[in-house]
């Protein structure tokens, strides 16, 4: 089994490792997009070519299934990364869990990032998926570009700045962007207010793991031998990951992995 994941950067690294949680024995290749990142300020078109390229890149290496591991990438390119690879490869999204936050029916702060915070996009999953739950978009200026580049004074300035901006009443935090799954822990101790319950994060990165699985018509086996490789693409080329990505626990999971056979 081979599993594809595509980003400009380090997002990707939260579904990448909830797919060798859930399939030790998985192989995964990374494409990302360093001369092009980030995606977030360019327009859908390009956003959409970059992502077209990684996403042929990895497709030559022939995976099972491929990943949109950028809710960016996964608004403007999604329909066109469908059209390119589909049905040979099932193309799968990255979309924020604003659903499973607000079934449990109490506030909802969406942390995202500033461009996709007030969208159109946003809204309408709000709309589809929290009506009647009080919801508040709370913009993380900063936050995912101080991930990418593992700037830990920056990351606590972004996580402070967002966390003033998200009510105390909050029950619940839905990580909108794939960059902020990797300070899970360190966004819920600056959104959890002292003596109450714990507030709930949603990510999406285990969701997304279990539907490519689905999709291809296979099962969890989180006991499997971890015999999966790892294959990182730079632009098309065999690299390494980033040396920002390897403070993140998701990253040196990946490097536990076996090393990936030259393809």
């Amino acid at each position: 089994m081979k599993i594809a994941l595509i980003d400009s950067g380090i997002g990707l690294l939260a579904a990448s490792a909830a797919v060798r949680r859930l399939r030790p024995d998985a192989d995964l290749v990374l494409s990302f997009d360093p001369e092009g990142m980030p995606w977030g300020p360019r327009t859908p078109a390009g956003v959409t070519e970059r992502a077209l390229a990684v996403a042929e890149a990895a497709a030559a290496r022939r995976p099972d299934a491929l990943i949109i591991g950028c809710n960016t990438a996964t608004v403007h390119s999604l329909p066109a990364l469908r059209a390119r690879l589909e049905p040979g490869i099932p193309v799968i999204g990255t979309v924020p869990a604003i659903k499973p936050a607000a079934a449990g029916g109490g506030r909802v702060a969406i942390w995202a990032t500033p461009a996709t915070t007030g969208s159109t996009y946003q809204r309408g999953l709000i709309t589809s998926f929290a009506d009647g739950v009080p919801v508040t978009e709370v913009p993380c200026w900063g936050l995912a570009e101080a991930v990418e580049h593992a700037d830990h004074a920056a990351v606590d300035a972004a996580v402070s700045a967002a966390a003033a901006l998200t009510p105390d009443d909050v029950t619940a935090v839905v990580l909108g962007c794939t960059h902020y799954e990797l300070l899970a822990e360190r966004i819920r101790a600056a959104v959890q207010p002292a003596g109450a319950a714990p507030v709930a994060l949603h990510g999406s990165a285990g969701a997304v793991a279990a539907q490519a699985l689905r999709r291809i018509g296979a099962r969890p086996a989180p006991d499997a031998p971890a015999t999966g490789t790892v294959t990182v693409l730079l632009n098309g080329r065999e690299g390494g990951l980033p040396e920002a990505a390897l403070g993140y626990a998701e990253a040196r999971l990946l490097r536990t992995a076996s090393p990936a056979a030259s393809q």
